[in-house]
């Protein structure tokens, strides 16, 4: 999770000078409750203040595409797509009977910091921010497709 965000945020910032932000998610369920909350309360009581999620006050008016990404599948991180403002994509585990180092699974699950750099090049590519070769040569740079080539999480125990 948060290593391999603070990984792509340097490759991102060192091979491209992309600056980006890093937000730690203690818990996924905790963020949608409170976004469940704050929507029962506004359909409840319509007319009144509303309350703002706590993720949505966290995000509001950022800069850039949303990456949330964790070992989890994604449908977890998915969870707090509704109050996300902006554009959002998801990264994790999706999937069964992979099994080799936890580098090379991470990069086959593409939640790896360069894969993470990659989506984000993508989504600014996207967006008509970057060139759109730059994505597709970041790709080649960190042999995206090689599980051989992952590097984040060698040594065990590290979440």
């Amino acid at each position: 999770g948060v290593g391999w965000a603070l990984e792509a945020q340097e490759l991102l910032k060192k091979d491209f000078g992309v600056v980006a932000d890093v937000f730690s998610v203690t818990s996924w369920n905790e963020l949608r409750r409170d976004g469940l909350s704050c929507d029962e309360q506004k359909f409840l009581h319509p007319g009144e203040d509303s309350l703002v999620p706590w993720v949505t006050q966290k995000l509001q008016g950022r800069p850039g595409p949303v990456i949330a990404v964790s070992d989890y599948m994604r449908q977890v991180q998915d969870q707090i797509l509704n109050w996300v403002p902006g554009e959002f994509a998801s990264l994790g585990a999706d999937g069964f009977g992979f099994s080799d180092t936890r580098a090379a699974a991470r990069r086959f699950f593409h939640i790896d910091g360069p894969s993470v750099a990659v989506r984000a090049l993508q989504m600014l590519a996207k967006r008509g921010e970057i060139d759109p070769s730059v994505p597709r040569d970041a790709a080649a740079k960190y042999h995206l497709l090689d599980v051989t080539a992952g590097t984040s999480g060698n040594a065990g125990g590290e979440s």
